[in-house]
């Protein structure tokens, strides 16, 4: 084929590089690869032939290539070394004998297959670079703009490419139309047949975290640290920080002037209520922020189960559980600790509970009386086996008879008052000697009177003193500390 310069081509593979933002090299290569099948429509398919175009000044080459061979096999793509030397003494075995073909007229039908051909290539070489240019931005905000969108997702315009919000991934009740301008998380890029499939999100914890990066300049020079998020998309979130620097105060950073930094996070997530929380390395105290705005009396730690029991005041239990449990859920995603959140006065059931069981364990299993039983109870012990391991010695200590003395000369007293948690009722025996002395007052239901008891008895009597004083009292307040 006759090199006829044809500018326009090199003119139209700049323009079509321009517009799809990719390399002038693909395009070119795509009308090679088009021209190429033509002239093997033309010359025959089973031929080996090769296109090539200028780059300089777009002119076009057609030639056919011919493999030289020892035997040949395909009289179409090969040649004998005999024949191949007739031809061009320099060849050998391996190398290829050059044919150029004259020009031909594409016509209709070529020339719309070879416009295919290069449409499909110049798609293929832009979907490659949109999949280059988002799988290293993974993990980064991105402003989209509405596109369409059905039951199922979401498409946005990210600027030459198109990103994908998935039901899932979207804030729940969000009304999004087409033209909104919004902010996304770039969840994942994929490469699939069809083309790269950009992935977003507004609903994962690392958007929220990358929201206050943005607003915050705290946060990206990194004098504050995001430790954790827990979110529930659309309705509130929780969000924990920290600062090295002890002379920053990471909240009120992360507030901003008058809620400035906060609000505009808020007002991107549609008014997703958030609380910012300090981050301690001590995890009971992290939980106690996590929980706010209740604050807990008592927390007991479990740390091989992962597991915290948080003891709040009766009146803030369903501040701290929350509603349909959302405050202490996200705590512990927050915190990564198990919460079970009990009141004050079901703790103090529940304790009791387990005290009578052990107390009971150990009168059946070590024939001691009931006093002696919560003794080894208020010494920590749980189980026979912690019993069995302990010295001689030790258990002497529990065993304590003066001590005995008095516990069951004030714990007569509460029996036959029959004494509850509703019961304003105090009793302290001490020992002297061989005697035992015993105080014990009472106040009436209201607390505008007082009853007050006071006798000593040998030692040996100390069920008996308690008793007596626990009848007097009674007779004395004639049950007015009782309902």
């Amino acid at each position: 084929m006759e090199n006829i310069p044809r500018i326009e081509l090199i003119q139209v593979a700049e323009a079509v590089a321009r517009e799809k933002l990719i390399d002038k090299e693909d395009v070119i290569l795509a009308m090679e690869d088009a021209i190429q099948r033509a002239a093997r429509s033309k010359y025959g398919l089973e031929r080996d032939i090769r296109a090539t175009v200028n780059r300089n000044n777009g002119a076009i080459s057609i030639e056919q290539y011919t493999q030289v061979v020892q035997e040949v096999e395909d009289e179409s793509t090969q040649m004998s070394l005999e024949e191949a030397l007739r031809r061009d003494k320099s060849l050998k075995i391996g190398d290829y004998h050059k044919k150029e073909l004259p020009p031909f007229d594409f016509g209709r039908i070529a020339a719309q297959s070879a416009k295919q051909v290069i449409s499909q290539k110049v798609r293929d070489a832009e979907r490659l670079r949109q999949y280059n240019q988002f799988k290293d931005r993974v993990g980064e905000i991105i402003l989209g703009t509405v596109k369409r969108f059905d039951n199922f997702s979401v498409t946005l315009d990210i600027g030459k490419a198109e990103g994908v919000i998935k039901k899932d991934e979207m804030i729940p009740r969000e009304q999004l139309k087409p033209g909104d301008r919004v902010r996304t998380y770039i969840l994942n890029v994929s490469e699939e047949t069809r083309g790269p499939q950009i992935f977003l999100s507004r609903s994962c914890n690392e958007f929220l975290s990358l929201l206050f990066t943005q607003e915050v300049p705290e946060i990206y020079d990194g004098i504050i640290e995001v430790k954790s998020v827990a979110r529930e998309p659309g309705s509130r979130a929780k969000i924990s920080v920290y600062s090295k620097d002890n002379t920053i105060d990471p909240v009120g950073a992360c507030v901003g002037m008058r809620g400035s930094r906060v609000q505009a996070v808020v007002n991107e997530l549609q008014g997703e209520k958030i609380e910012i929380i300090p981050w301690s390395e001590d995890p009971v105290t992290f939980v106690i922020n996590s929980l706010a705005p209740a604050v807990p009396s008592k927390v007991i730690m479990d740390e091989e189960a992962g597991r915290m029991e948080v003891i709040v005041p009766d009146d803030q239990l369903s501040l701290a559980i929350g509603r349909r449990g959302q405050n202490v859920r996200l705590a512990s995603d927050l915190s990564k600790w198990y919460i079970d959140v009990i009141s004050e006065s079901d703790e103090s059931d529940k304790r009791q509970e387990e005290i009578n069981e052990r107390t009971k364990i150990f009168i059946e299993a070590l024939d001691v009386d009931d006093v002696i039983a919560h003794l080894i109870v208020a010494e920590g012990y749980t189980s026979i086996n912690d019993i069995a391991n302990t010295s001689i010695d030790e258990l002497n200590k529990i065993n304590h008879h003066p001590t005995h003395n008095c516990i069951t000369a004030e714990r007569s007293v509460l029996k036959i008052l029959e004494g509850d948690c509703e019961t304003a009722v105090g009793a302290n025996a001490f020992i002297e000697g061989k005697k035992i002395t015993l105080f014990a007052e009472l106040f009436s239901l209201d607390g505008s009177k007082r009853f007050f008891q006071q006798d000593t008895k040998d030692l040996s009597k100390s069920r008996e003193l308690g008793i007596e004083i626990g009848k007097k009292l009674r007779i004395e307040s004639n049950n007015s500390y009782k309902k």
